[in-house]
């Protein structure tokens, strides 16, 4: 692997840089691989060890794991189920910059402002409570599909996907305890796991970064609490894209440094700006992860109160609120409301606010969207299927590997049962999606968009 010897130059007045390990790292072949366990759908120690080859614990977060070696995820069932989700273990760390924080057993409003394709989304839904609300946005709209998909497979009933501009956030102000910017970057952390990042690596484009570094926080911050929580990160070894912006941050806001406690063994170095402010920085030499830099800051200001006027949802009938409610365990915790011509569930406590960000942003999906009404009966959603809200009663089948993998490739199924209508596609007890059983013939629901191409 060549690095860039501008890049190599730009990091030798950063003081915990090492040269020769820094290379010796990146010209060796050896792919780190992690994965972190969906609580909601597999409780931690409770899974089968020789399917995910497990390592090692990753130390510095609750759910995620190295594996010995990296299998073929894409055929894998578990990962389509939404069991577990593939992400690099230095950006894990962002679960002990929430901990230490935020106290995480109350209600909160979190906003990940660059969320796509959901990683520390669904990492973020993991540590916050079940009454918690995680509003993720992304502003590039072909990203947002995959934003969604991996949401929806996480399973949870407490997350809004949005895609907007930061800027349009600054009119919700003082809404959000916590402010999530994993901003966009130049991307020099990331060489080892995708070589093509260092053809499009370039200080300009550094400088590029960096301003819109600037820029996003700056739009965004007054949707912040006073005394709410602003966690930055990159995949970044630049100064100018990780230190100068803590400094940067520190001049142009009124915040306040929030030092974090790290284990020795980690290997993690805490660095400062110039101003006195913490910074936390992985290097691929010293850490089993990749490039990573983060750092958190409290609010110190008030930028008013946002005034929630809310435009009156859509909603069901009684008649049909009856229907959908049989398919989903504990209904009357819910409200039901109309997101296009789909029946979605909303939670009780959430429901002015998921209103109120209606009106206000473009919202993609909210709760769990169920499906829609025909002839008195429910048309069910993918999303229904895999989310943790469905009822326990729903008629399921259980399938092998082999028709699991067919399944999900929306290849013809042949399964003996005399169950006729909707069925639940399982595979080791995790719902994969819909079929109907029509007697002579099975109906394969499962999104077309999604299907498996790989053979």
């Amino acid at each position: 692997m060549h690095l860039p010897q501008s890049l190599i130059q730009s990091l030798q007045s950063i003081k915990s840089f090492d040269k020769n390990a820094f290379e010796q790292v990146h010209a060796n072949t050896e792919q780190v691989t992690s994965i972190r366990f969906n609580p909601l759908k597999i409780a931690d120690g409770n899974f089968k060890s020789e399917i995910y080859n497990l390592q090692s614990k990753i130390p510095w977060t609750t759910f995620g794991y190295y594996l010995q070696s990296r299998p073929s995820f894409t055929l894998d069932p578990l990962f389509h189920a939404g069991a577990y989700y593939v992400q690099e273990a230095s950006s894990m760390f962002l679960e002990q910059a929430m901990k230490q924080t935020v106290d995480l057993s109350q209600p909160l409003l979190v906003l990940d402002l660059c969320a796509a394709p959901g990683g520390k989304s669904t990492l973020l839904q993991s540590i916050i409570s079940n009454e918690s609300l995680l509003v993720s946005n992304e502003v590039i709209q072909s990203r947002v599909s995959i934003l969604k998909e991996n949401l929806i497979k996480w399973g949870s009933s407490n997350t809004v996907v949005t895609n907007n501009d930061p800027k349009e956030f600054s009119k919700l102000k003082s809404m959000f305890d916590v402010l999530v910017v994993d901003a966009p970057c130049s991307g020099s952390g990331l060489f080892r796991r995708d070589a093509e990042a260092i053809k499009e690596w370039s200080e300009d484009n550094v400088q590029l970064c960096c301003q819109r570094q600037q820029r996003i926080l700056a739009d965004a911050w007054d949707c912040l609490k006073e005394d709410g929580v602003l966690i930055y990160s990159t995949c970044s070894y630049s100064q100018e894209e990780d230190e100068d912006i803590l400094d940067w941050i520190e001049e142009n806001f009124q915040v306040k440094s929030e030092k974090l406690k790290i284990e020795d063994n980690w290997n993690i170095d805490e660095v400062h700006g110039s101003k006195g402010t913490f910074g936390y920085r992985f290097w691929p030499y010293k850490v089993k992860g990749e490039g990573f830099f983060i750092a958190a800051f409290r609010k110190k200001e008030d930028s008013g109160d946002v005034k929630m006027k809310i435009k009156t949802a859509m909603v069901p009938s009684k008649k049909e609120i009856a229907a959908v409610s049989k398919w989903i365990k504990e209904a009357d915790d819910f409200s039901f409301v109309l997101q296009g011509q789909n029946i979605a569930a909303v939670s009780k406590q959430w429901t002015e606010t998921i209103q109120f960000l209606m009106k206000e942003l473009k919202v993609r999906y909210a709760s769990v969207e169920l499906g829609t009404i025909a002839k008195d009966d429910l048309i069910p959603e993918h999303s229904l299927a895999l989310s943790t809200i469905l009822h326990p009663d729903i008629f399921s089948v259980e399938l092998n590997l082999e028709d699991a993998l067919n399944y999900l490739r929306k290849n013809e199924l042949k399964i003996n049962s005399v169950h006729k209508g909707w069925a639940l596609a399982t595979f080791d007890a995790l719902p994969l999606g819909w079929m109907k059983m029509l007697g002579n013939r099975i109906n394969n629901y499962y999104p077309r968009e999604w299907r498996i191409l790989m053979r």
